[in-house]
């Protein structure tokens, strides 16, 4: 069951198998074990160099445990929905008695109320419901589909008759114990997906426990959902795989090789759901440069074919990205690679907490860790490769300091784009000032007691980029500003004049001129935001309210007109 709403995108991208245990079926544990060891070592013959993916739900999840532990030389990934492996500490521990016991009169309805109880019936009917839809277009379909899974769910005694239930439960128990003493021989790389709501299991618990036992464990948490987790909507398997960065063809994740796009849903959820208010309050207006000079709106001046280096100025917080990226996946229909810090990937901010949120979610649409073998892969590979010299030091910048440029004095991006002839293309963003007012930056917060222990202490244990850079650009701490926000006004993008450096290898060599190129782009990048900050003053719809009313009386407010350029 858990497989019907994740076959269609994981068959994409895996041969995709099921184990199917018939309902009158008594094979012990062991002779389960050995059931998909069969399969896994046959598939380990035939490609012994990649890895294979064990997806275990509830039960599955000890199972898939077993079969690691007792595999330790295959490469194996494996993944658990809500473990039975704490079935021993279940909240319904004290029950299982009497459901083995109820009689048959009253046996039909065990299963029914099973059911409720493992799953939430509303998260499951919202499957599929568009996020775009109406409120009340969402009541609607919500309640069809309700009304035509209850009846389903009231079938489950033909499904599960009591001698089934028994024997289940009698596996479950077995299956945990089993999976519990053989922890410590688990190799394999572990993700555990856990569901707090889950009234069947104690799996928010369990998924701590299991990651503070195994050698190799990561953990991913869903607030909102049941113990079906699998079954129920805001989960998609594929994409927590991608985010998690668990998606490999070899034994070591690679950022390029095994970079999936994203697929529409994850398009539309990850713009739609994780950054839709924000791409709504900020109304991004987009304005490109032709190669005559002559700036138009939309992105016609960036080129189409890669490799090109976009490199602009960090807003506040990194505000700008997600419009940079949505505006060309819309208009050019070009995956954007932004280079991020280390700490999205390996860092705190990726361990700070167990959901899935934005620092996966910046994985999934493209993001690599800041380095030069990346973007030097990024490159090689002809990609649209966005960059940010200032980084951290310009994202989390203090008062006074916006639209302010903090780049180091090594021009290496420079040297490293015209090996590959790449297009340089600088730009600028403004509307930070519009969307909100920065009151509390890090010297603010040095001044607090206790809290400026805890952010010495972060950055202490931080990942630190630059170590040999001077000046304010290497002066990188990571904190979150303290941020009051405004009525929004409208964030503005200008990408300047393309310069090509196809044909100017003598840019590796002579640190001269490639230092006069990068106070080039430097320059550019400056005169973009001085040209948006005086242009932003003729938008007759710069501020939130007059999109609003303008897409009320005309279309969507995010297409409401901007200046002349």
């Amino acid at each position: 069951m858990g497989l019907i709403l994740h076959h269609k995108a994981l068959g994409k991208v895996f041969k995709v198998q099921c184990l199917h245990i018939p309902v009158q079926d008594r094979t012990p544990f062991e002779g389960l074990v050995k059931l998909v060891e069969e399969t896994i070592r046959h598939e380990h013959a035939s490609r012994p160099n990649s890895p294979i993916y064990l997806v275990g739900d509830s039960f599955g999840g000890c199972l898939a445990l077993v079969v690691a532990a007792r595999n330790p030389t295959i490469d194996l990934v494996v993944i658990l929905a809500n473990p039975a492996t704490s079935f021993g500490r279940s909240q319904l521990q004290p029950l299982f008695p009497i459901l083995e016991s109820v009689p048959d009169e009253l046996h039909v309805t065990i299963p029914y109320l099973l059911s409720l109880v493992m799953g939430d019936p509303v998260k499951m009917a919202s499957v599929g419901i568009e996020s775009r839809l109406s409120p009340m277009q969402k009541m609607k379909q919500l309640s069809n589909n309700l009304t035509a899974m209850l009846p389903l769910l009231s079938g489950m005694a033909n499904i599960m008759p009591k001698e089934t239930l028994a024997w289940k439960l009698k596996l479950l128990k077995s299956a945990s114990a089993y999976a519990n003493s053989r922890l410590h021989a688990v190799k394999a790389e572990v993700l555990v997906l856990a569901s707090d709501k889950d009234n069947m299991l104690p799996s928010q618990d369990e998924a701590q426990r299991l990651k503070s036992s195994l050698s190799n464990c990561i953990v991913r948490r869903f607030k909102d959902n049941g113990h079906t987790l699998l079954l129920e909507e805001s989960l998609n398997l594929l994409t927590v795989i991608k985010g998690t960065c668990k998606y490999r063809h070899s034994r070591k994740h690679d950022f390029i090789s095994d970079f999936l796009p994203p697929s529409m849903w994850e398009y539309r959820y990850g713009f739609d759901v994780v950054s839709g208010y924000l791409r709504f309050a900020s109304g991004a207006a987009m304005f490109s440069t032709m190669e005559d000079g002559k700036i138009v709106q939309g992105l016609a001046g960036v080129p189409n074919e890669g490799p090109v280096l976009l490199v602009g100025y960090h807003m506040l917080m990194g505000l700008e990205l997600s419009c940079l990226v949505d505006a060309f996946l819309r208009e050019k229909k070009i995956m954007v690679r932004g280079i991020a810090h280390p700490e999205l990937f390996w860092g705190k901010l990726q361990t700070s907490s167990d959901e899935f949120a934005f620092a996966d979610w910046v994985k999934v649409m493209g993001a690599l860790p800041v380095s030069a073998n990346y973007l030097f892969k990024a490159l090689s590979t002809k990609s649209h490769v966005l960059l940010y010299p200032g980084g951290a030091r310009e994202a989390l910048h203090y008062k006074g300091e916006q639209y302010k440029l903090f780049w180091p004095d090594q021009p290496e991006f420079v040297r490293m784009a015209a090996r590959f002839g790449a297009t340089i293309v600088p730009f600028g963003t403004v509307g930070e000032d519009d969307i909100a007012e920065l009151v509390l930056d890090y010297n603010d917060w040095m001044k607090i007691p206790v809290i400026n222990e805890r952010i010495k202490e972060s950055i202490r244990d931080g990942i630190r980029i630059r170590d040999e850079t001077k000046g304010e650009v290497a002066n990188q701490q990571l904190f979150i500003p303290g941020m009051l926000p405004k009525v929004p006004g409208r964030f503005y993008y200008l990408f300047g004049k393309p310069i090509t450096l196809k044909g100017r290898e003598d840019l590796l060599n002579n640190r001269e001129e490639a230092n006069k190129l990068y106070l080039q782009v430097k320059s550019g990048v400056e005169q973009c935001i001085d040209y948006l900050l005086k242009k932003r003053e003729e938008d007759p719809y710069r501020s939130i309210i007059d999109r609003t009313i303008y897409g009320a009386l005309y279309s969507s407010a995010d297409q409401a007109p901007t200046f002349k350029p």
